[in-house]
């Protein structure tokens, strides 16, 4: 690098189904949600992450707020591409004579088909990346909690992001076996959404069960520190009056249950695939949680009295698979498991 190490800027870019997190030297320069709004008649970008967050559910027909990614995969090429360039224009923000050539590694999701990868790939490129190198979300995660992934000792992480659960055993720099469902952090929101509609008669957006989720969102029907009810308003299906409906956590922990029920048969799928040697490392050591539904309330103890091993959570479970794909580049040299 030397001399032209300033023609050159390095990005790891998280690029999340519910967030997008962007570090730049170390820092985190970009956390938004993923989430863009076009003008409908141009095809501009008119907001992008929380501004465009602030529209969703709320435009008029010219405007039309569009979530890139599904189950951590592109579902729209041409959104995700505007998104990818409008994070790095925040980053880029002071007028410069040239534009820097990137240098990025992004993440995606341990079980993507090739075309998928692909569209991560070209999406990125297209947005100015000159070198982008690809890793993988759980080997991310794993770096980022400060796993020593190349060590021959095992271990298990488990990533619960916006779209997807990522379940892998790292061992040697590569992953052992691994399992990728799309029951995630969304799933929960749409679980809370059918809830409230066929229990409570009422109708709410993202939004809403998002914040639902947030605040009386739990695993478990019995907390040792209960959070308050949350007062939902909305319209009444049958009447279309404005009702005012308090929520309980044990209400969401039961509504939760089937969702949650399918990510411990998945981490119990993984347990099975696992040699045994690695096998004794992870009941020794415990299992990681990463991601942003690891902060679900009384998720880690009902998976640890569950499947009997303990279940750690991340000390910033939201940031370390960005953090592990900053280290990622920093070391791209070094590390065998990122893909160009």
């Amino acid at each position: 690098m030397g001399l032209f190490s300033f023609l050159t800027q390095e990005l790891a870019i998280d690029l999340g189904t519910a967030n997008t997190i962007i570090i730049h030297n170390d820092k985190i320069v970009v956390d938004e949600p993923s989430i863009v709004a076009i003008d409908q008649k141009t095809g501009k970008l008119i907001a992008i992450g929380e501004k465009a967050r602030q529209m969703h559910g709320k435009t008029h027909e010219n405007i039309k707020t569009i979530r890139p990614l599904r189950d951590g995969v592109i579902a729209d090429f041409n959104a995700a591409e505007q998104m990818i360039r409008g994070m790095i224009k925040i980053i880029n923000s002071k007028p410069k004579l040239f534009s820097p050539s990137l240098r990025m590694v992004v993440c995606i999701p341990s079980g993507s088909t090739e075309v998928e990868v692909r569209a991560v790939r070209d999406s990125s490129e297209h947005a100015g990346g000159r070198d982008v190198f690809l890793i993988y979300e759980p080997m991310a995660a794993s770096i980022g909690i400060g796993v020593d992934v190349e060590a021959p000792d095992g271990s298990m992480i488990v990533d619960i992001g916006g779209g997807t659960t990522e379940i892998a055993v790292i061992a040697l720099g590569g992953i052992v076996c691994n399992k990728s469902i799309r029951v995630a952090g969304d799933g929960f929101t749409s679980d809370i959404q059918s809830y409230m509609r066929h229990q409570h008669n009422i109708k709410i957006g993202e939004r809403t069960a998002e914040d639902i989720k947030i605040n009386v969102g739990s695993a478990l029907p019995d907390l040792e520190d209960a959070p308050p009810d949350y007062i939902v308003r909305g319209p009444n299906l049958m009447t279309a009056m404005p009702v005012e409906i308090p929520v309980s956590y044990q209400e969401i922990a039961h509504c939760l249950d089937k969702s949650i029920s399918k990510i411990e048969s998945a981490i119990l799928n993984v347990l099975e695939q696992t040699p045994p040697e690695l096998y004794a490392d992870i009941v020794n050591r415990g299992i990681n949680m990463a991601g942003g539904g690891a902060l679900l309330r009384g998720f880690s103890r009902r998976l640890t009295d569950k499947i009997n091993i303990p279940f750690h959570i991340a000390e910033d479970p939201l940031h370390a698979v960005a953090r592990g794909t900053a280290i990622a580049l920093k070391n791209a040299d070094k590390f065998s498991f990122l893909m160009r």
